[in-house]
């Protein structure tokens, strides 16, 4: 086997993904093994994992998968060479934009739960500390 390629138990420990999950992603088209072995098993790349890693990133911000694929088409098109429309360039950039916009209002709103979050449980704390509030038992 090409050391070029890594088979689907190293992308899933590289992505932190389990193999059901890159199972699903390929069974819905947002990632496709670059290759098989001989054997049939599926053979990923550098640029499969770094694609699987804008998915596993966009899943914990309440991305679709539509929209997933949607962000992986204009990146994959900005990134082949046979876009040379400039007009077409600034309507995948434009698409890009709307993604990070988006990620940056959900990551907003995370801080703020992540926040009350911690809120919470400094308060569950002082009310464990023996100076604190009387515990019930």
């Amino acid at each position: 086997m090409d050391d070029k390629h890594m088979q689907i138990g190293e992308v899933a420990a590289r992505t932190e993904l389990s193999l059901r999950t890159i199972r699903h992603y390929e069974e819905t088209g947002l990632v496709i093994p670059s290759a098989r072995s001989q054997g049939g098993f599926r053979l990923y790349t550098e640029s499969d994992v770094a694609r699987l890693m804008v998915i596993r990133r966009m899943k914990p911000l309440g991305f679709t998968l539509e929209q997933m694929r949607d962000l992986l088409d204009a990146t994959d098109r900005l990134d082949a060479d046979d876009v040379v429309d400039s007009g077409e360039r600034e309507a995948l950039v434009a698409r890009v934009r709307v993604y990070e916009q988006a990620a940056v209002e959900q990551v907003e709103k995370l801080r703020v739960q992540l926040s009350r979050a911690e809120e919470f449980a400094a308060t569950l704390g002082a009310r464990l500390e023996p100076n604190g509030a009387t515990v019930r038992s």
